[in-house]
């Protein structure tokens, strides 16, 4: 093998892995899009039920 020939791999990998890069981000790209709004009504569900400030005990 010859350094040109071993820096032309080189080469076709990187563009290579850019374009898998350039595809994946236009993917997510278009799934976020398509995605709902995280927080619907102004009340995340995840987090509806907590009660900001001191808890009352256990016991």
């Amino acid at each position: 093998m010859t350094v040109t020939f071993i820096k032309r791999q080189k080469e076709r990998a990187r563009q290579q892995r850019n374009q898998d890069k350039q595809v994946k981000r236009e993917q997510l790209k278009r799934e976020k899009a398509e995605r709902p709004a995280r927080v619907s009504g102004g009340v995340d569900p995840d987090i509806a039920h907590i009660i900001p400030g001191p808890q009352a005990p256990l016991e």
